[in-house]
């Protein structure tokens, strides 16, 4: 007889195993709306995306989803209010520090895309130090944008590009979109099929510019903190139902 637990980690039956998304990109909006509404500081509502985060990446683990993207803290975010900022930095490290161990029992591989050299001298030590205990785990790649920007990061390319074309590394007519793409922080990281983003806002919000290029949106209302499986099982249900054209008819 079945348990509880081995049904939550079948694929549920109305969705095809063969037209899942390779690449999950999600923007977790809405943990300080959600605290709001329950009476509670905003820190509570990052604290409950924590879990909802979690519950996800273990989600497209268990139904064959091969990579998951999170938004996590944008380049923008630092204008938030400083007590803010210094919370949320502190909860990535402890949250690190705390899922290394089941991060290494699920076979998760963790990197950060973004500017890291920004961040606390204590968070950056955690941070290479997951993504080198976990470099070799090959269960689902988990990828956390943080001090990200995207239109940051086509800069940073660009000038990369124009440093090694200066250099005479590589010759002008040698670049070209594999090129270009190669020189962004997902250079090892296929561009997303579907963006999930929640609360209801439709925008992109300075997220992975250039590989959004062919993804399917979905929003929903629904905020962070409450996005569980069944949110995301509705998700997948709608990307299925979506004709992907890529330009063509």
């Amino acid at each position: 007889m079945r348990t509880m637990q081995t049904r939550l980690k079948e694929l549920p039956i109305d969705l095809d195993r063969e037209r899942l998304p390779q690449h999950v990109a999600v923007i977790m909006d809405g943990n300080g709306r959600w605290a709001q509404r329950q009476g509670l500081p905003r820190i509570m509502g990052h604290r409950r995306g924590v879990d909802a985060l979690k519950n996800l990446l273990r989600c497209c683990k268990d139904w064959g989803v091969k990579s998951l993207t999170a938004y996590a803290f944008s380049t923008e975010n630092w204008g938030r209010p400083l007590e803010e900022v210094d919370f949320l930095m502190t909860l990535f490290e402890r949250v690190l520090r705390r899922e290394i161990d089941d991060m290494m029992k699920e076979n998760v591989q963790i990197q950060f895309l973004g500017n890291l050299s920004a961040l606390p001298r204590s968070l950056q030590a955690e941070i290479h130090r997951s993504m080198e205990i976990t470099q070799n785990n090959n269960g689902i790649q988990f990828n956390v944008a943080t001090n990200y920007g995207g239109r940051q990061e086509i800069l940073q390319a660009v000038s990369a590009i124009a440093k090694e074309v200066q250099e005479g590394k590589i010759q002008l007519d040698e670049i070209d979109e594999a090129l270009f793409a190669r020189h962004l922080y997902t250079a090892n990281v296929c561009d997303p099929d579907l963006l999930i983003r929640t609360s209801g806002e439709m925008r992109l919000s300075n997220f992975l510019l250039w590989q959004m290029a062919y993804a399917e949106l979905y929003i929903t209302d629904t905020l962070w903190p409450d996005f569980d499986r069944e949110q995301f099982h509705q998700a997948l249900f709608a990307y299925q139902h979506r004709k992907r054209r890529f330009g063509k008819i």
